[in-house]
C-alpha cells in the first residue's frame, strides 16, 4: 500500500537538529501540519521550530528507551498519531584496527542500531495497532560492503540496512511501509572533518530533496547519488576475491 503526501498529516524526525535531518524538517514544514524534531540539543530544536509553522521541538537522547518512548506518546498526543516516523540520529567515527576503540564502537551501536530499535519499540505496537504508517530508517551505503577505517560505523548501516529488509516482509502485508535511506556522502557536521576526498558529494538539502522525493513515490530503497550508489552497489555483486583485491589496491594508493 502506497502512501502519499497528503497522509503525512504528523511526521517524527530523529536527529533533526543538523545535517540532513534538519533540512528534512525545513522540508516537511509546509508538507504535514506537525513535524516533530528530535535531538539531544534543544537549543537548536528550539531555534528551528521559532522560524517554522509546524516544526515542533521534543529533545531526547535515542539511546534511551523510555525517554524515547515518552517522546513518541508526548507527539502522538500533541500532534496525533505518527504517519511518517524518519529515524536519522546517527554517530560517526573513523577507527581502523590500529586505533580500534571499544567506546567509540558502542557508541556507534547504541546510537545507530539500538537507537532505532528503541523507537521501533514505541513505534511498532501503535502503528500495528492502526495498520498504517510509514518508518524510513537512514541507513548509508556504507553498509553494502565491508570498507576500511569503517569498524565503528559500517557494521551498524549493514545492520540497518537488513533489519529495512526484515521489517518489510513482515510490515507490507499488515499496511506499514518501511523505507531505507542509504546516502553516499553528504555535507554535514559530521562527514566534515574527513580527512580523505569524498567522491560523490552532495549539500544536505539535496540529500533531503531526494530522500523526500522517494518516500513520496513508496521506495523501498532510497539511495543517492545516483551513481555514486550504484558504483557501491556493484562492490556487493564482485566475488569476495576480486573485491578485497579492489579494495586492497585503493589502500594501496591511498
Amino acid at each position: 500500500m502506497k502512501q502519499t503526501q497528503a497522509q503525512w498529516k504528523t511526521v517524527w524526525i530523529t536527529g533533526a537538529s543538523s545535517g540532513i535531518g534538519l533540512e528534512l524538517a525545513r522540508l516537511f514544514d509546509d508538507r504535514a501540519d506537525h513535524v516533530a524534531v528530535s535531538a539531544r540539543s534543544s537549543d537548536k530544536l528550539v531555534d528551528l521550530a521559532a522560524n517554522a509553522t509546524n516544526i515542533h521541538g521534543y529533545a531526547v537522547d535515542v539511546t534511551d528507551a523510555e525517554a524515547v518512548s515518552a517522546c513518541v506518546s508526548e507527539v502522538e498526543d500533541r500532534g496525533g498519531n505518527i504517519d511518517l516516523a524518519v529515524l536519522n540520529a546517527g554517530a560517526w567515527a573513523l577507527m581502523s584496527v590500529d586505533e580500534f576503540d571499544l567506546a567509540a564502537v558502542r557508541t556507534g551501536v547504541e546510537v545507530n542500531f539500538m537507537g532505532v530499535m528503541n523507537a521501533l519499540n514505541a513505534l511498532l505496537p501503535r502503528m500495528l495497532a492502526r495498520g498504517r504508517g510509514h518508518i524510513a530508517i537512514v541507513a548509508s551505503v556504507a553498509g553494502y560492503r565491508g570498507l576500511p577505517r569503517s569498524l565503528a560505523y559500517g557494521p551498524t548501516k549493514a545492520a540497518l540496512i537488513n533489519l529495512a529488509e526484515t521489517l518489510n516482509t513482515e510490515l507490507a502485508p499488515r499496511g506499514i511501509m518501511v523505507s531505507v535511506v542509504n546516502p553516499g556522502f553528504v555535507d554535514t557536521p559530521m562527514t566534515r572533518d574527513n580527512p580523505f576526498p569524498m567522491p560523490g558529494l552532495i549539500g544536505a538539502r539535496q540529500a533531503a530533496e531526494y530522500i523526500v522525493s522517494g518516500l513520496e513515490r513508496g521506495k523501498f530503497e532510497i539511495a543517492f547519488p545516483r551513481f555514486f550508489a550504484a558504483q557501491m552497489k556493484l562492490l556487493r555483486l564482485l566475488p569476495n576475491w576480486l573485491y578485497f583485491r579492489a579494495i586492497g589496491a585503493f589502500i594501496l594508493k591511498g
